[in-house]
């Protein structure tokens, strides 16, 4: 074995492949991370980092399971610490609170059962009181890709831990978007299944009635690989039900957000415009798409937090909180307090009840047979600027999640492109508990609409001119203008309608108008068919050096054309 064998960013697929073919071993790969860890302990990743020590009785079991027979059999996990390792310290994010776990979680013990290896607890945003990643006593976890922005929290830890490579799959756990915004941030998937779908015992609660343990992966097959497996109630779990994910179809209907969306952070505009490609992707992909009003979700948001529901999280740690005076982060002890206030009666949460009622109700019939895609987050921060403005940059980042858990919906976090360099863009899928297979159905869907190519096209195909509604309808998207490198001539061919020929040439060459447009992988075998000769698609260098697929004409065909090579470019021929 040797180390480069091992891959830099986990799979289940990959690692299982590679323990077939005797590539390494567990106990290799869990070395590796316990190395990996060690290298960057400045992210501040982990409460209680891999080690040998710890992880050696869970690689020992594994000599006594057949590979084959166990679907987890050595893929290494990580846990938020928040829940529970039997045996091994469980903190929340607050030292005071520390006690070694008598037995594992729920979750946890099924995934062990399966031949999962847990390599470590991860760090999180105190008491799971925040979207940022920064509100840890053991130091604030930074971004992975970029480490001067926001983990996104509060399951910070262990989306970093799947995104360093340090684990394949990891729990997080989410209340109002801690599932899905690290994921958005790392360009990861976030999982989020239905409330009560998985049991929560061995949880430290923040709203004990709506949290859900999630799972954060690089691949959606391993997001439902661990789901398979964890789902399903238990009979100790008073929270957990019965919650199959339904029949595997694709949704109906596509929901996007009516009018403009707010977008923040020093990021906004370039979130606007990633977003702007979502919608444009999705409304020119042939799928049925409709403008909806999410006003009720936001309302349903402000409940969660401004209103009387926020003491549920006091109901919990209202004891710990007073005999325990100063031991939590002014923050989040802040935050905490906020459940105690004198206007949170019962009156107001029966009636904060009541309109979520009437809330869901609407919500349902909205996403019958359909899925409502938001921008997982509408923008990131700086750790510095978190640090200056806490309150209102984390409540910045929950704009799209909140609502989520109240409304008993579903939630898939996927990556959905950049914003930036290593600076991804994520957007969520909603829909209904019963409707969950859907939601898995459209991630696969999106992805397939989402992989493009970039066609350079110099004549009928550009803009206003004859074919360019085959290039719309083909889920195709203008990009830019642009030019090739000064190797080409240009030519009008002997065809009816008149239609140019490119061709490279080693000498005499010229530069050539031309635009570049997006399309779909799906749609370009259909288009690439559709090109009658002496035209095809070959390769074209851009004058930025670019290299992209584009037509390109046979040498043959210019024995009978014109050479309009002085003109630059189609447009110029067209309009003489």
């Amino acid at each position: 074995m040797t180390v480069n064998a091992i891959p830099n960013t986990m799979s289940i697929h990959a690692l299982r492949n590679g323990y077939l073919r005797g590539s390494f071993t567990p106990s290799e790969v869990v070395e590796s991370i316990i190395q990996r860890a060690s290298n960057t302990k400045d992210y501040h990743v982990w409460i209680t980092p891999p080690s040998l020590e710890l992880i050696a009785p869970y690689l020992e079991k594994l000599q006594h399971m057949c590979m084959t027979e166990y679907p987890l059999w050595g893929i290494p996990f990580a846990i938020k610490d928040n829940i529970a390792v039997q045996g091994w310290p469980l903190t929340a994010g607050c030292p005071e609170f520390a006690a070694v776990s008598e037995q594992h979680a729920i979750v946890v013990e099924r995934l062990i059962a399966a031949g999962a290896v847990p390599v470590g607890k991860t760090n999180l945003d105190q008491f799971a009181t925040g979207l940022v990643g920064t509100r840890s006593p053991y130091g604030d976890t930074h971004n992975a890709l970029r480490p001067e922005l926001i983990s996104g929290g509060s399951s910070s830890g262990s989306a970093v831990a799947v995104a360093l490579g340090q684990a394949a799959f990891s729990l997080g756990t989410d209340t109002a978007g801690s599932g899905r915004i690290p994921a958005a941030l790392h360009g990861l998937v976030g999982y989020k299944p239905a409330v009560g779908a998985w049991p929560s015992t061995g949880l430290v609660p923040a709203c004990r009635s709506i949290d859900c343990i999630t799972v954060f992966a690089y691949e959606l097959e391993d997001a439902v690989s661990v789901d398979r497996i964890v789902r399903g109630p238990h009979a100790e779990d008073a929270f957990s039900r019965s919650r199959p994910v339904g029949p595997s179809r694709a949704p109906a209907k596509w929901l996007l957000p009516k009018g403009e969306l707010t977008f923040y952070g020093p990021f906004a505009k370039e979130y606007e415009a990633a977003w702007h490609t979502v919608k444009q992707t999705l409304l020119q992909s042939g799928l049925y798409v409709e403008e909806v009003d999410i006003s009720l979700l936001q309302e349903a948001a402000t409940l969660l937090y401004e209103g009387p529901l926020v003491a549920e999280r006091w109901a919990d740690l209202e004891s710990f909180v007073e005999l325990h005076p100063g031991a939590l982060l002014p923050v989040t002890e802040n935050i905490l307090r906020t459940g105690s206030k004198e206007m949170h009666t019962a009156t107001a949460l029966f009636r904060a009840q009541h309109r979520l009622a009437e809330i869901q109700r609407i919500t349902k019939e909205l996403l019958q047979e359909a899925i409502l895609v938001l921008p997982t987050c509408g923008g990131t921060w700086t750790r510095e600027q978190v640090q200056k403005d806490p309150i209102h940059t984390n409540s910045q980042m929950g704009l799209y999640t909140n609502h989520c858990n109240l409304l008993d919906l579903s939630a898939l976090a996927i990556p959905a492109g950049e914003v930036a360099e290593n600076t991804p863009f994520g957007i969520t899928l909603f829909t209904l508990p019963e409707q969950e297979a859907s939601m898995l159905e459209a991630a696969k869907m999106f992805r397939q609409n989402q992989a493009r190519i970039l066609v350079a096209v110099c004549g009928l195909h550009m803009r206003g001119m004859l074919l360019e509604a085959q290039m719309t309808g083909l889920g195709a998207t203008f990009v830019e203008e642009a030019r090739t490198a000064p190797a080409y001539r240009l030519y009008q061919l002997n065809t009816s309608p008149a239609k140019p020929g490119l061709v490279h040439t080693l000498e005499d060459g010229a530069a050539i108008d031309l635009e570049l447009w997006s399309i779909p992988v799906t749609s370009f075998g259909v288009f690439t068919a559709a090109i009658p000769a002496p035209l095809g698609i070959g390769k074209i260098l851009l004058q930025d050096g670019r290299v992209v697929s584009g037509f390109i004409c046979e040498a043959s065909a210019i024995e009978t054309a014109v050479d309009i090579t002085h003109l630059g470019g189609w447009r110029k021929a067209v309009s003489i």
